[in-house]
């Protein structure tokens, strides 16, 4: 895979105009992520079968309730969620080249370094072979119990 400077620029710029027309979506701790209720598949149809009705039935509904502002919501999911799953569609054939990109340059590290190993000798490459073999040193494990002790 080579990328282009004019490549990398338009993919630049194409995330900057992405942060900036998401720049108002919410951004939850950790703590509020593990704490908000979720709306998987069931949750989903049960939330707009209920909206459906209240908003049918506006007589039952305590304006406190804030009707508009969850209608308001679904709308604005319906029209993120297919933008959301482009997204992560992108994102994971990114990782994937990422990861494939890592493995083509760590296989040839590896072959290299057996080349090092082999033909290195005697060319003055023994201390920086050496070193690069520190990279395949184990540290030993530690049990339980020694770590008890």
């Amino acid at each position: 895979m080579n990328l282009t400077n004019d490549q990398l620029v338009a993919v630049d710029a194409a995330l900057d105009a992405l942060e900036t027309n998401l720049s108002e979506k919410v951004a939850l701790t950790a703590s509020q992520r593990r704490s908000v209720p979720r709306m998987g598949g069931k949750s989903e149809a049960f939330c707009r079968q209920t909206l459906s009705l209240l908003t049918q039935n506006p007589q039952v509904v305590n304006p406190s309730l804030g009707l508009d502002g969850a209608m308001a919501d679904l709308a604005a999911l319906d029209v993120l969620r297919p933008r959301l799953q482009r997204l992560g569609r992108l994102s994971e054939r990114a990782a994937d080249t990422e990861v494939a990109l890592g493995s083509d340059v760590m296989a040839a590290a590896l072959r290299g370094y057996s080349l090092l190993k082999l033909s290195g000798r005697g060319q003055g490459l023994e201390a920086l072979r050496a070193s690069l073999g520190s990279r395949f040193v184990k540290k030993p494990r530690t049990t339980p119990e020694a770590k008890a002790a």
